[in-house]
């Protein structure tokens, strides 16, 4: 049973710059974590291959520094970590990222499970998961809070509504997008540290994936980016310190004010 988690390493939400230029996120330079989501796909896969066997590969689009996230990922327990990094790559949308992945997957090759983590919390889309799994015409459900059964070639899943789940069985190989309600992601051991830094990773580029640089990164994003910026913080509250039934004839006044 071989598995494949596609991460990504984003900023930290403490520290975020934008460029004023091309209204994208600054990744390069900015201290990055690997994003949160993502923390619950690798702890599902490593979960799944010590019942079922097999191996575990991460993989990750982005700028050289993405290195770090994918060397923590391999101390948290992946096998085998690949970069997807090009100047042709830079500001794809969830289109063109889920291009590149289904890709390299595909050069891949061995592969029964594909998992992602809900959402990246730059983007909030949820959208590269779904993207991936149309792009290899592949099954795929999202919002996976447990994997009950993998069995004859078919996993079955819990998928998290509203108002309870759903129970899917899609056939293998498949595509899956997690929910933190699905575990607790463990720590990376001192024995997992000591992998990461003599892990091989392989490093590729567009030409690597034989794509055009015409439908990879910006050039193929059909969506762009008009203006990005951080909201103005506004104080406009009253304070009052009065008692009780004064404070009731004020709010009052006030509501009728604003037509409530």
């Amino acid at each position: 049973m071989n598995f494949i988690v596609c991460i990504k390493q984003v900023p930290d939400t403490t520290d975020i710059k934008i460029d004023p230029d091309t209204n994208t996120l600054i990744r390069e330079g900015v201290e990055s974590i690997i994003n949160p989501f993502d923390l619950y796909a690798i702890e599902e896969a490593i979960r799944l291959k010590e019942k079922y066997g097999g191996k575990i590969t991460a993989i990750s689009m982005g700028p050289p520094q993405v290195e770090s996230a994918l060397r923590e990922a391999v101390a948290i327990g992946v096998d085998e970590i690949i970069l997807l990094t090009d100047r042709k790559f830079a500001g794809a949308d969830t289109l063109a990222t889920s291009l590149t992945l289904a890709e390299a997957i595909k050069k891949v090759e061995e592969y029964n499970i594909i998992l992602f983590g809900q959402q990246a919390i730059d983007g909030d889309t949820a959208q590269v998961g779904p993207g991936v799994a149309t792009h290899l015409g592949l099954p795929q459900t999202c919002f996976v809070r447990k994997v009950e059964d993998i069995k004859n070639d078919r996993i079955t899943v819990q998928r998290l509504m509203e108002d309870g789940y759903d129970r899917v069985e899609m056939p293998l190989p498949a595509v899956i997008s997690v929910v933190k309600e699905i575990n607790i992601p463990r720590l990376p051991s001192l024995r997992g540290k000591r992998n990461a830094k003599k892990t091989e990773m392989k490093t590729w580029t567009a030409s690597d994936l034989e794509l055009d640089e015409n439908i990879v990164g910006l050039n193929g994003s059909p969506t762009q980016v008009i203006k990005i910026f951080s909201p103005d913080l506004k104080k406009n509250g009253e304070k009052y310190e009065l008692p009780s039934e004064e404070l009731v004839e004020i709010l009052s006044n006030k509501l009728k004010e604003l037509g409530k």
